[in-house]
């Protein structure tokens, strides 16, 4: 696919004046004093925006002139992959648009500087991305996105403020948020409960950044308006023309993703928590794998490669991503190095796994990651020199996920003994961490929909070539409550704690209250991180706190 252009450009300060409104303390500007309402987003009120710049009606400017047709924004801001001094910010427009990005280190834009201009266009949907560099490390970055006409770039539209803040130099307190599995098994926006309440929760939180572990959208979801619920009530979604069947074009797969942004606490959270992606298999289709030929009925493309290939195009246009260098595919997997006490190996366990059906049993092994992306994950834990790395792993290792009665959908192909299938590549990469004296690495995951902590242990294991380590598994943030599942004992795990459904239950809406998110936390003085499962309205239900070795 064809990523997003972008330019590059200077530092934050130093640069001409701005103009943005002085005096405006940072909620105002990040809840609604500078943002135009988007229609049809429900949740938290957006607040209200200047005159014809959403409508296209036409304004007289200084001097007289009568402009019009101004680019409205559809879907808000994000910033994503943050590091010590870059950033990536995304909008999108209504019509094609030019994006330019400002930055300054001041809530008042009194010192703006302009970072990037990109064209918004039909081939990518009007969505695009400038990739910031430059940044102050350690600071609170304001960041203002301008859209004016693609012919005329004196017709200015909209304008939007979001925040983030770089990684440290040195070490200070450090925390993240991450979870998955949005609008899936039937559960949409539900207007009448506030939209997904579960992301103002966490921007309460005021996380450095956030990690959405994989199942962004249901491509493959259906929505319909109501659903019956047990105790005779309804809830009610919000549809659009792309959630009424499964998505098989580019066009419904972007719409996917345009869906989830008409939820006004969503909007709120990405203009003050920078994101970092990763992909499971609803962003494309249940379950599946590369090469995988459909026998689902829904679908008139039937090749997995196709559907895929639109859905990752889909991914890149609507996240603040960019594809990972050199790999000339434009691979997913990466790390995100956030100061010296963190590093975060973003893995990619559904572009490269083996068909599910095949050499789950087999000693000599078969593909999860693929050799080159094992051998990029033990070179780049081996090599980093933060006190904590935080593998995020879109499949869980101990947690037995199948695909229909036979076939295997994760990690674990349940049963004991020593590692066969996908465990050969986990317990290469095992037995590497140990051998290499690599200290301090957490697992974290989502997908299975509900909250768990497993402390994995060799004197449990069926192999003992590894470190004890820790798996913690949030979610799902709006979508169905499901579980548990059962444990493969290859590895040793134990299930310190889970939060799931009552037994001979599932499925259970997010009005059921078993929605979930994980927290890490980083003490900047200790070097001690803290974990926290947490539910939708906020409560810590089972925390713990890890010395650092």
């Amino acid at each position: 696919m064809t990523a997003p252009d972008h330019r590059s450009t200077s530092p934050l300060e130093n640069g001409p004046a701005g103009h943005g409104p002085a005096g405006v303390g940072r909620r105002a500007l990040l809840r609604g004093g500078a943002v135009v309402a988007t229609a049809g987003v429900v949740g938290l009120g957006s607040g209200a925006g200047r005159a014809g710049a959403a409508t296209g009606t036409p304004t007289v400017a200084a001097g007289g002139q009568v402009l019009g047709g101004r680019p409205a924004f559809t879907s808000g801001v994000q910033a994503g992959d943050v590091d010590t001094s870059g950033a990536v910010i995304w909008a999108r427009s209504d019509r094609p648009a030019l994006m330019t990005v400002e930055v300054s280190g001041s809530e008042s834009f009194r010192s703006a500087r302009t970072v990037g201009v990109t064209r918004l266009t039909d081939a990518t949907d009007r969505t695009g991305v400038v990739a910031v560099n430059g940044l102050p490390p350690g600071s609170e970055v304001f960041y203002r996105v301008r859209l004016a006409a693609a012919d005329d770039p004196r017709r200015v539209g909209e304008t939007l403020v979001g925040r983030l803040r770089t990684a440290p130099v040195r070490p200070r307190d450090v925390s993240l948020v991450w979870s998955g599995d949005v609008c899936g098994q039937g559960w949409g926006i539900n207007p009448d409960r506030g939209g997904m309440t579960i992301f103002e929760t966490m921007r309460r939180l005021s996380p450095d950044f956030a990690i959405c572990s994989g199942d962004f959208v249901y491509a493959d979801g259906p929505l319909a308006e109501t659903v019956a619920l047990p105790d005779g009530s309804v809830w009610h979604n919000l549809v659009t023309d792309e959630k009424r069947k499964v998505a098989e074009t580019l066009a419904e797969f972007r719409g996917n993703f345009r869906y989830n942004f008409m939820d006004a606490n969503l909007l709120a959270f990405n203009r003050e928590v920078p994101w970092v992606f990763q992909w499971d298999d609803h962003e494309t289709t249940n379950n599946w794998y590369p090469g995988e030929i459909l026998t689902d009925d829904r679908y008139t493309e039937k090749r997995v490669d196709v559907l895929s290939a639109r859905s990752r195009q889909a991914l890149f246009e609507y996240t603040p991503t960019l594809p990972g260098r050199p790999d000339p595919a434009g691979r997913l997997y990466r790390k995100i190095s956030y100061g010296p006490l963190l590093d975060v190996f973003v893995l990619d366990m559904r572009s490269y796994k083996n068909n599910n059906g095949v050499g789950q049993t087999d000693p000599a092994g078969a593909a999860i990651l693929g050799t080159r992306q094992r051998d990029w994950l033990i070179d780049g834990l081996t090599r980093s020199r933060a006190t904590w790395k935080v593998i995020a792993n879109d499949l869980p290792l101990g947690i037995v996920v199948p695909d229909g009665t036979t076939a295997i959908e994760g990690v674990a192909q349940g049963s004991p003994g020593v590692p066969l299938g996908r465990e050969v590549e986990i317990g290469q990469v095992l037995s590497a961490i140990r051998r290499n004296r690599v200290r301090n690495t957490v697992w974290i995951t989502a997908d299975v929909h509900y909250t768990a902590a497993l402390s994995y242990h060799p004197d449990r294991a069926a192999t003992k070539d590894f470190d004890p380590f820790w798996e913690f598994v949030a979610g799902p943030l709006n979508a169905g409550t499901f579980g548990p599942n059962a444990l493969d004992p290859t590895f040793g795990p134990e299930q310190v704690f889970a939060r799931t459904p009552p037994p001979g239950q599932s499925n259970l809406p997010p009005s059921a209250g078993l929605q979930f998110f994980g927290r890490l936390a980083i003490d900047g003085g200790s070097r001690a991180l803290t974990v926290e499962l947490r539910d939708a309205a906020g409560g810590v239900l089972w925390s713990k706190a890890l010395p650092a070795g």
